[in-house]
């Protein structure tokens, strides 16, 4: 096998491993690259159709690409989606700094969604490689119900052996790209031809890099307007994926701490 194929294995693995492991489950869908690989996976692990709930946590403030991606491509894929409004912004910590507090209405959204103890599992197509907090998850991370990850307590995972079972009154979140990188998703959507959303290709030397809400994401200057271009910017820069996510620059802990309260 080559390296796309053992990542798709493992990933294929970890997410049956979830199924028997998590009853009930739901996969997170933010309808951006990585999630959307993750809804191919699914379907690939699961012989055609994605046998949980698919998740949107909507602030309402996606880019029209995204909705429209969305509506598009549940049907074709046949999936069962849940869309969850996530609550306003004047509910979130006042502590934290503007763009960041707006960010935190997908915590509020999820812990919305994880009310009632409504699901043991939920998948999320983060990688380790987008940001440094990310890089200590586990790909089975127990969490409480609150979504509250405590980084410094976390089960060993060796030889591809995880701790699945769920904890009382907690939930397991599963990490199936955990190990992929940012070029391995574009290589992988080009071999499998995965629909992309327009908004990654470049348009007047503007791209999306990462896609986010459209008031705290901002696109990159590029010119990648195909994947070959995308991958080959990819390996000549040295600017983070997450560069067009103003949040990440209005404080140094603030992605930290959104993490540990339980954003995705």
């Amino acid at each position: 096998m080559d390296r796309l194929d053992r990542l798709e294995a493992q990933s294929v693995y970890i997410l049956r491993e979830a199924y028997a492991a998590a009853s009930p489950l739901a996969a997170l869908w933010s309808i951006g690259k990585d999630s959307n690989v993750v809804i191919w996976l699914a379907r690939k692990a699961f012989f055609g159709r994605v046998p949980f709930p698919v998740v949107q946590l909507d602030t309402g403030m996606e880019l029209d690409e995204v909705y429209a991606y969305r509506d598009q491509y549940t049907k074709e894929w046949d999936l069962d989606l849940v869309v969850i409004d996530c609550p306003p912004e004047s509910e979130m910590d006042p502590d934290l700094p503007p763009m960041t507090r707006s960010a935190a209405r997908k915590s509020a959204g999820l812990a919305k969604l994880l009310d009632g103890d409504a699901y043991k599992g939920i998948i999320v197509g983060i990688r380790r490689d987008e940001e440094a907090t990310r890089a200590k998850e586990r790909v089975f991370s127990p969490r409480a119900l609150s979504g509250a990850w405590e980084f410094r307590d976390q089960p060993p995972e060796f030889w591809d052996q995880y701790t699945t079972d769920t904890p009382e009154g907690a939930h397991l979140r599963i990490h199936p790209l955990l190990h992929w990188t940012e070029v391995d998703i574009w290589h992988y959507s080009q071999r499998e031809n995965i629909p992309i959303n327009p908004l990654y290709f470049a348009q007047e030397g503007k791209r999306y890099r990462s896609l986010g809400e459209k008031n705290i994401t901002a696109p990159i200057d590029s010119n990648a307007a195909t994947i070959d271009e995308i991958i080959t910017e990819l390996e000549t820069t040295r600017s983070p994926e997450r560069a067009g996510r103003l949040m990440d620059t209005e404080a140094e802990d603030s992605f930290e701490r959104l993490r540990t309260s339980g954003y995705m």
